[in-house]
């Protein structure tokens, strides 16, 4: 049996829908997160904020800049208004490729997708930049000639710092033509205690996938050679804590759970040195 389908292990994607309310869980991720929200209550925040961070920063992409087709990275499964639902919303001829390392995720997204044109989920690690963007299914409704809207919400920190996270984004931001945007967010421990911090890794280790928070100087190299879009109206380019981003208040939507996340969407810009 693969690690990440071992009924005894939790796994992120089942924790997170979990946190969102989703039934494609199981009781052992069940238990993980309960474990984890005795000591972080406001990790169902973050979940929320990063889950809406993902459908403003579509939204944007699909109705503000005209982009018809998505690469979601490490997307988990597709339920909870995920990325296909928001680009229909706005874009009927959108085309969506949903990436995931875990074959329940796999298993269970297809069935899911099944009768949504437009929509493939493909079996491989983010890690591996080129097997992603080379695969059939991505090739079959990704148009590289044409700007693409790279999604990378909460999945860089599972890269760790020895496989360069800085350098596998590049990788599939050098892939895509200018015009291209990348949506990307990543948990951060940045004014947080080291108690709760280490209790939400500890939590995540228990999983095929262990995870690292990043300071806010790593998140923005990130963004290295990209054009920051400003988070909200009157804001300066800049990266923001997640529930801020795109916010009709964003001093409201700053909350706990918000502060956990930061988050970025920055376009790659057409000269590019």
């Amino acid at each position: 049996m693969n690690e990440a389908t071992a009924p005894d292990r939790p796994f992120a994607a089942g924790m997170y829908d979990y946190l969102l309310g989703g039934t494609a869980n199981t009781a052992v991720d069940r238990a993980t997160v309960e474990q984890m929200l005795t000591v972080l209550p406001e990790m169902r925040q973050g979940a929320w904020a990063n889950r809406g961070f993902l459908q403003r920063a579509v939204a944007r992409m699909a109705g503000e800049w005209n982009i018809n087709q998505f690469i979601d990275l490490g997307a988990g499964l597709p339920t909870q208004r995920h990325t296909h639902e928001v680009v229909r919303e706005l874009r009927p001829d959108g085309r969506v490729v949903y990436v995931d390392i875990d074959p329940m995720v796999i298993e269970r997204g297809r069935t899911l997708l099944a009768d949504e044109a437009g929509t493939d989920v493909l079996e491989a690690d983010v890690r591996d930049a080129e097997r992603v963007l080379t695969a059939p299914e991505t090739r079959a409704l990704i148009d590289f000639d044409q700007p693409v809207g790279l999604l990378m919400v909460a999945i860089t920190h599972f890269v760790l710092d020895k496989d360069d996270p800085w350098g596998l984004v590049r990788r599939y931001v050098d892939a895509v033509p200018p015009g291209s945007y990348l949506a990307i967010s990543a948990p951060t421990a940045d004014k947080q205690s080291a108690r709760i911090r280490d209790a939400m890794l500890a939590g995540l280790a228990k999983t095929p996938t262990p995870a690292v928070e990043r300071s806010l100087e790593e998140f923005s190299r990130f963004l290295d050679g990209l054009e920051i879009v400003p988070p909200y109206p009157g804001a300066e380019p800049a990266v923001a804590h997640i529930g801020q981003w795109g916010a009709e208040d964003p001093v409201a939507a700053d909350d706990d759970g918000s502060r956990w996340w930061y988050a970025a969407v920055a376009r790659k810009p057409s000269d590019e040195r």
